[in-house]
């Protein structure tokens, strides 16, 4: 071979590695890792009053009783500390839907919640929500509450926490208590006061499709933001968006967020998602209507008008949150099923979307083998995200989590 072949043939080949895969992925995962060798599920994923990562689960005790449970992580989502363990939350029932919280208040405080079943006559599968709070970074705990006193609640599910602009935490939850005969649960919101725990609780939605998680979210300009599944014209179930704009004193009327037009007689128990970034709010949902799937859309007007919707994934898939990153970027994971060999596995997803929410890269980041379920997501920096969620591991339910690298 002549030098000149030689070196047309050197650049052939490193213009072909080039294109064909000696590239860095766009998105790339670390090795799973297993928060606690305890069975456990309902992962969620928050921060403390110092920033640093905060990873909460439901750990598994025996066969019939869970406790929950936090860790924080002093290196970016990398390890975890040690669990701490809430006691009281031996009653709490496990249900990546209904999953349990915990709110780091500036002032230091520390409150979390759970669900609990409380089944009746009235509704077998009714629950409660019960509290409790530390005020000497969760060295104690105060007695568990439950989050209202009036008796005639009998099913409080479903609810979200948010740390609210003044440090105190506000909580929406599905109740069974509302103004109409009709099919559906109200929408409540109480916030805390101080050291007293919630208060002044309120209907302020509804109805409500009784077994879809809501979403609470506090924008940069303070407003308050909550999302559900509404009932709409008695057999219509689709997300609607309502906001205060006066420190929760008021909110608006409920605006559809997408023209679906699901119909469906029972509830899919998979609830919407909200995020921020400097385009405006930012959603993500599941619906059977026109076309069964996750969906994206924004609203850059504080939700007076939405986007048109924008597909993420198909029928198969459910469970979907969403974050933006520090460059704005928006993120969305989900969980989907699929047919592997003559099995149904179930698989993490997750998407990266530019700021105003065209679509970059889409990528797997569980083992096709897997059987992963109910993703959560906290951004780390602009190039990093820690994901958790729920695997079956020869019928033995873990919390795992990844650190997720974006180029």
């Amino acid at each position: 071979m002549t030098k000149l072949n030689l070196i047309i043939a050197i650049i052939t080949v490193s213009l072909i590695s080039c294109n064909r895969g000696d590239k860095k992925e766009a998105i790339t995962a670390s090795n799973e890792i297993s928060v606690d060798k305890t069975s456990g599920s309902c992962p969620y994923l928050t921060k403390d009053s110092k920033g640093n990562i905060v990873l909460s689960w439901i750990k598994k005790i025996d066969t019939t009783n869970s406790i929950y449970c936090y860790a924080i992580s002093m290196d970016e989502g990398k390890t975890f500390s040690k669990p701490i363990e809430i006691p009281g939350s031996t009653n709490v029932h496990p249900h990546g839907e209904n999953m349990p919280k915990v709110i780091f208040k500036p002032s230091g405080d520390i409150i979390v919640a759970w669900g609990a079943a409380n089944p009746n006559p009235k509704n077998a599968y009714s629950g409660l929500v019960y509290y409790s709070q530390s005020f000497d970074d969760g060295k104690t705990w105060t007695k568990p509450k439950s989050l209202t006193t009036d008796t005639a609640s009998f099913d409080q599910r479903y609810f979200d926490m948010a740390l609210l602009p003044n440090g105190e935490a506000g909580i929406t939850w599905l109740d069974n208590r509302k103004q109409w005969s009709n099919e559906g649960s109200g929408l409540y919101y109480a916030t805390t006061n101080g050291k007293n725990g919630f208060q002044n609780e309120r209907l302020i939605g509804g109805p409500c499709c009784q077994c879809c998680r809501t979403d609470l979210f506090i924008d940069t300009k303070q407003n308050i933001h909550v999302l559900y599944r509404a009932i709409i014209k008695d057999s219509i179930r689709d997300m609607v968006h309502i906001v205060s704009t006066d420190k929760g004193k008021s909110f608006t009327l409920p605006e559809r967020i997408s023209q679906d037009n699901w119909v469906i007689s029972g509830c899919p128990h998979t609830g919407p998602a909200m995020a921020e970034n400097k385009e405006g709010l930012q959603f993500a949902w599941f619906t059977g209507g026109s076309g069964s799937g996750i969906y994206y859309n924004n609203s850059k007007d504080n939700g007076r008008t939405f986007s048109a919707r924008d597909s993420v994934s198909g029928k198969a898939s459910k469970h979907c949150q969403i974050t933006t990153l520090p460059n704005h970027h928006i993120l969305i994971v989900w969980n989907e099923s699929f047919t592997n060999g003559n099995k149904f596995n179930s698989r993490i997803g997750i998407e990266e979307r530019d700021p105003n929410g065209n679509t970059i890269h889409k990528q797997y980041i569980t083992s096709p083998a897997s059987n992963s379920s109910f993703p959560v997501i906290y951004p780390v920096n602009s190039n990093k995200v820690v994901v958790a969620y729920t695997e079956d591991l020869n019928n033995k339910e873990q919390v795992l989590y990844k650190q997720v690298l974006f180029k």
